[in-house]
């Protein structure tokens, strides 16, 4: 057993999730980062794509999840979770990092993001 990580960062998305009305219609951009804790030895010794986590298909998890509103980014932040977890079950761990840009919270702020493991 080889332990590796895959890194999918900076996807970037814009989408309607908030607990304003307005951030439903206007909408806002996000940025998810994942990470995929697996054994990587079939695929490092036999260079297939099969073996492995297929980015394209880390995306698509996130782009859809991405694409239903909610109030919450943990809550689409779970999302992905579970959504990486049943295309790759035999991953050892994964991580989602879910960053809101400059969030209407009322003051000067870059972003929040939101953290999960599983």
């Amino acid at each position: 057993m080889k332990l590796g990580e895959i890194h999918v960062n900076d996807m970037r998305f814009r989408a309607q999730h908030g607990c304003m009305e307005e951030e439903a219609r206007i909408g806002g951009d996000y940025v998810v980062d994942v990470t995929i804790r697996m054994d990587l030895h079939e695929a490092a010794t036999t260079d297939r794509l099969d073996a492995t986590a297929d980015y394209c298909d880390v995306h698509r998890i996130a782009q859809e999840a991405m694409a239903i509103r909610s109030k919450l980014i943990e809550h689409v932040a779970q999302r992905i979770l579970d959504g990486l977890r049943q295309q790759w079950p035999h991953a050892e761990s994964f991580q989602v990092k879910l960053t809101k840009i400059a969030p209407p919270i009322g003051g000067d702020v870059a972003s929040v993001a939101v953290v999960l493991n599983g």
